[in-house]
């Protein structure tokens, strides 16, 4: 997991499965009911949010998932149920 505020580099990936780290859904400032989904008014479009990026804006969420859509819980909620 990263921290919040934690520098990365461009091109960091997750040890565990290989995702962008330094994307927008990885970012403090990503927030998908605000213009561009970014809270930072200065940042430039970014078409693909969960892939590697150069924003100057970029600063660690701390958030863990991608878009913060829950699946993992999800996924950990039907095992627990299924007792797997």
């Amino acid at each position: 997991m990263i921290e919040a505020g934690e520098r990365l580099g461009f091109r960091e990936s997750c040890e565990g499965c290989g995702a962008d780290l330094h994307s927008c859904v990885h970012c403090a400032h990503y927030d998908p009911g605000a213009h561009n989904d970014c809270r930072e008014p200065s940042s430039e479009f970014v078409r693909e949010r969960e892939r590697n990026n150069h924003c100057d804006w970029f600063q660690a969420s701390g958030r863990e998932g991608g878009d913060g859509s829950g699946c993992d819980q999800a996924l950990n909620d039907l095992d627990a149920l299924f007792k797997k």
